[in-house]
C-alpha cells in the first residue's frame, strides 16, 4: 500500500470504514468480527454503528442489526421502487393466520411450536412450514426438555419484511381491552 494510500484509509472515520465492510458483506456480520478488523472494542463500533446510522437518515440505506449482528439493508419505504426497478413481484401478503403466528414467534422467541399452538389454540405446523420457506422465521436451537423441541426465532428478512431496524422496535404488546356495556341511556335515545 503507498503512503498516499494509507494516509486516505486514516482519515476515513469509523463509521465509513464500517459502512464499506458491510456493504461488501452479503450476510449479516457480528458486531465482534467488525471489532476485530477494525482493533477497536465492540463499544467503539456500536458508537460508530451509531453515527452511520444517523448519516443514512433520508438516504437509500439503513443498519439493520438482529441478535448481534448487522447489515446494510435498503430503506424500507423503498420497497416498492425497488421491487419496480427489479422486477419482483408485490412484497409477499401473510394470512391472518400466517401474521398471527409470526407476532407470536417475534414476541416469544426463541419460541418452541408446541408453545405457539398453546397460545394460538390450534396445530400451528403448517403456518411454520410456511413462514420457513418464506425465511420469516428460523431454527434457533433446540430446548434441553423432553423431546428436545426446536425454537423458532425471526431473521433478517423478518425486520426487512416489516421495515424494522431491530426487533426492538417492535410495538408494546398492550393488555386486551375488554368490550364494555353501552350504558342504557345511550341506546334508549
Amino acid at each position: 500500500m503507498s503512503d498516499s494510500q494509507s494516509i486516505s484509509n486514516t482519515e476515513l472515520s469509523l463509521a465509513a470504514k464500517i459502512e464499506a465492510m458491510l456493504f461488501i458483506s452479503a450476510e449479516p456480520v457480528p458486531v465482534g468480527q467488525l471489532a476485530a478488523a477494525l482493533d477497536v472494542t465492540p463499544s467503539v463500533v456500536e458508537r460508530g454503528l451509531i453515527e452511520l446510522d444517523e448519516s443514512l437518515l433520508g438516504r437509500g440505506l439503513r443498519v439493520q442489526r438482529n441478535a448481534g449482528r448487522v447489515q446494510l439493508t435498503t430503506a424500507p419505504e423503498l420497497a416498492s421502487l425497488v421491487e419496480l426497478f427489479l422486477g419482483l413481484e408485490a412484497t409477499t401478503h401473510l394470512s391472518r393466520a400466517a401474521l398471527e403466528t409470526l407476532a407470536i414467534i417475534a414476541y416469544q422467541q426463541p419460541v418452541t411450536r408446541p408453545q405457539v399452538d398453546s397460545i394460538r389454540g390450534v396445530n400451528s405446523d403448517a403456518m411454520l412450514k410456511s413462514l420457513l420457506s418464506k425465511g420469516l422465521i428460523q431454527e434457533a436451537g433446540r430446548t434441553e426438555g423432553p423431546g428436545r423441541p426446536i425454537l423458532y426465532s425471526t431473521t433478517p428478512e423478518f425486520l426487512q419484511h416489516f421495515g424494522l431496524s431491530s426487533i426492538i422496535e417492535l410495538p408494546p404488546l398492550s393488555a386486551p381491552v375488554e368490550l364494555e356495556a353501552e350504558p342504557t341511556e345511550l341506546l334508549e335515545g
